[in-house]
């Protein structure tokens, strides 16, 4: 079973691996995926891990309010997307 964690504030210059080295820290890291803007293709400054459900509350405590490159990270546990309004 595994958990899906929300990381937030990212910098512009984070890549998949600095981000599941930060988290491998804690355990065991099963996929990271940062968002990056569909037409730039620029970073967006977030992203998800997906850890190990044992894991996750321990990465989750540990990372949230930490620096990476001077940024204040935002981590907690991801959400479901909400359902989007149709737009007219």
């Amino acid at each position: 079973m595994s958990k899906s964690i929300y990381v937030g504030n990212l910098p512009w210059s984070a890549t998949e691996d600095q981000v599941r080295n930060l988290f491998s820290q804690y355990g065991t890291v099963n996929s990271v995926n940062l968002v990056s803007d569909r037409e730039t293709g620029r970073a967006r400054g977030f992203g998800f891990v997906e850890m190990a459900a044992a894991d996750a509350p321990a990465a989750i405590q540990a990372l949230d309010g930490s620096t990476m490159d001077g940024r204040s990270l935002k981590v907690n546990e991801a959400q479901p997307k909400a359902p989007r309004q149709p737009r007219y």
